[in-house]
């Protein structure tokens, strides 16, 4: 490692701007590019957001302005496409899982926080991480080409089920637009298993000398065991992907079946069934709800423990709950098929396994809640957004114990109650983990600190109108609302509903208005913010150890050494209320702690 560090010397390797910030091999660099590439992408899916939430709160309205900015969306009179709209919700769904909750928290802060968590100085394979990104943008240029090309884009939902995403025919969506969104998504999931590799790699065999694995910070677990999920789940889809592709373009019928008649024409395929894409879609399609909220629980640990000022509670059982969830997501995907035929034996072993999932994330609930109790809260910008992660993830959380019942979800699962739900638990919690993340760190990555006063105002506002969105969507699902329907005036016991869609529609306007004061926000703190100091939140994570920005290479010639875990706050008997990990002062016994001795010497170590 001695001699790692002279060559990562930041003096022995001067770059120029395009080494440098663009095709850069920098972890740092590479995470920012991430974030801000998904934050990009959040404002193309919120715009889609608002499109959907225009027709159901109005439809059948004429929007003349709009109408000019999407003209192949809308008719001459400004009212809004059938065809169009099932675009819409295909790719907002796609763009806000795959291309801004899943690049924005692992690529993004998994990049930018492992190394510096762990004590390295970039990741194990610094080339193969820039790939790893530059398969990024590539991918969103195939996806938002699907709009421009003649069909447009896909309008078989963000599960893409067969036939509708099968046969070219089958939709106006369903050609070359349908085709792209597979190809985009496939150079996206490279891009994926190319990152997991690396976190995964890093994680074993960079930690610095004294940085046992029962001390890596619970932001570090999450992005390592995240790293897992997708690194055994992403591949599925890969190939599910590929097998589309070929059903197709190469005459296979993996996912068609026999007999099938389209436009009054006898189709040749035979054999296939469109319930293998279900599986395999689901296989990963769960594992992918852990992908987005795993970081987020790590990120909110973090800064309930720095912002509370007090040890995280139940350090152990955290990183075991984190492993439960992870192992139970591989075996729970049936409960999004449970109307799909399946026989009700197995459809109960799903639920049980489904009902199961609830005991690891009800111990990281009570042990955040813990961890609360009696703290001396600083409630930043930060620590609001925690708290409300937390709010959030029960909301939804509760929810989901209904849908994991195959007699309840039978009459739910295809009704806005399903849309409440997952807006709650893995939109709304993600993006809140996201926003506490960011602005937790966001003195580490800039060297400069976000106004708190505009970040409270952003979080007040984003709380209300997450729950005055989606809160009301549970009513219009118990009402027997159906999800991605083109107009909820379709049927008489529907229309009654309408003032209550005019109210969420309001409700999610002032939502997508609010995220314009974080926008302005980070611009200004950007250029203008106050100066951060090393260490602004008094934390004890080695990255706050490192400078504001940290250098290329993070740390000077000598690596930190880890004396303790990262969660010695509030000690009685220290000389403040937070002792970094690498201060080698004796570990004294803390309730929930993981006390250990000096640090152990690692093979490779100075």
């Amino acid at each position: 490692m001695g001699s790692r560090a002279a060559v990562h010397e930041p003096e022995a390797h001067p770059m120029g701007f395009v080494r440098r910030y663009i095709f850069s091999q920098d972890h740092k660099i590479i995470g920012l590019q991430y974030l801000m590439t998904s934050l990009v992408m959040a404002a193309v899916g919120g715009i889609l957001a608002m499109l959907i939430r225009m027709q159901l709160g109005w439809p059948g309205h004429q929007w003349g302005l709009v109408r000019w900015l999407f003209p192949g969306g809308f008719t001459d009179a400004g009212v809004m496409k059938p065809d169009f709209y099932l675009a819409v919700v295909t790719m907002h769904g796609t763009i806000m899982i795959f291309f801004v909750l899943t690049t924005a928290l692992s690529g993004g802060f998994g990049n930018f926080l492992i190394p510096l968590t762990i004590g390295a100085r970039d990741m194990a394979f610094p080339f193969m991480n820039m790939l790893s990104y530059w398969l990024y943008p590539p991918a969103i240029l195939v996806l938002l080409a699907a709009f421009v090309v003649a069909g447009g884009a896909p309008n078989s939902g963000w599960t893409a089920y067969p036939p509708l995403s099968a046969l070219p025919q089958a939709a106006p969506g369903s050609g070359l637009g349908q085709t792209l969104w597979l190809v985009s998504l496939g150079i996206l999931i490279v891009a994926f298993l190319f990152g997991s590799l690396n976190y995964i790699t890093t994680v074993l065999q960079l930690r610095t000398r004294g940085m046992s694995m029962t001390r890596l910070p619970l932001v570090t677990w999450a992005q390592f065991i995240t790293a897992v999920l997708m690194l055994l789940s992403f591949p599925v889809l890969l190939a599910a992907v590929i097998m589309l592709l070929f059903d197709r373009h190469a005459g296979t019928s993996f996912f068609v079946p026999s007999g099938l008649v389209v436009g009054g024409q006898l189709l040749t395929h035979q054999g296939g069934n469109p319930l293998l894409w279900q599986h395999l879609f689901w296989f990963l399609g769960h594992p992918e709800v852990y992908v987005l909220i795993l970081p987020p629980m790590g990120i909110v640990s973090e800064v309930l423990a720095v912002h509370g000022r007090k040890p995280i509670f139940g350090y152990r059982a955290m990183v075991l709950s984190m492993g439960a969830i992870a192992f139970l997501s591989f075996v729970v995907w049936g409960h999004h098929m449970f109307t799909s035929g399946m026989n009700p034996l197995v459809g109960t072993a799903f639920m049980v396994t489904t009902l199961a999932i609830a005991i690891p994330s009800a111990v990281k609930t009570f042990n955040w809640l813990a961890t609360l109790w009696r703290a001396r809260i600083r409630f930043t910008s930060a620590m609001l957004f925690a708290i409300g992660f937390v709010s959030l993830f029960v909301t939804g959380g509760l929810t989901g114990l209904f849908l994991g019942s195959p007699a309840v979800d039978t009459y739910f699962q295809d009704t806005f109650f399903v849309v409440a739900h997952f807006h709650f638990v893995m939109a709304s919690a993600a993006l809140f983990g996201l926003f506490a993340g960011l602005y937790h760190w966001f003195p580490k990555m800039f060297g400069r600190m976000m106004n708190e006063r505009l970040g409270r105002i952003h979080f007040w506002l984003t709380f209300a109108g997450i729950y005055a969105t989606f809160f009301p969507m549970h009513f219009l699902g118990l009402a027997g609302e159906p999800r991605r329907y083109y107009s909820p005036q379709m049927y008489e016991f529907l229309r009654p509903l309408q003032p209550l869609n005019v109210v969420v529609s309001l409700a999610s306007f002032g939502l997508g208005l609010a995220q314009l004061i974080f926008v302005a926000n980070f611009a200004y703190s950007l250029v203008r913010g106050p100066r951060a100091s090393r260490n602004p939140w008094q934390a004890n994570t080695l990255e706050w150890q490192a400078p504001s920005p940290p250098p290329h290479g993070n740390w000077g010639r000598e690596l930190p050494v880890v004396y303790r875990w990262p969660y010695d706050y509030s000690l009685p008997d220290a000389a403040e209320d937070y002792v970094p990990q690498t201060a080698p002062a004796p570990v004294p016994a803390v309730a929930g702690g993981a006390p250990e001795g000096p640090p152990p010497a690692r093979e490779g170590d100075p």
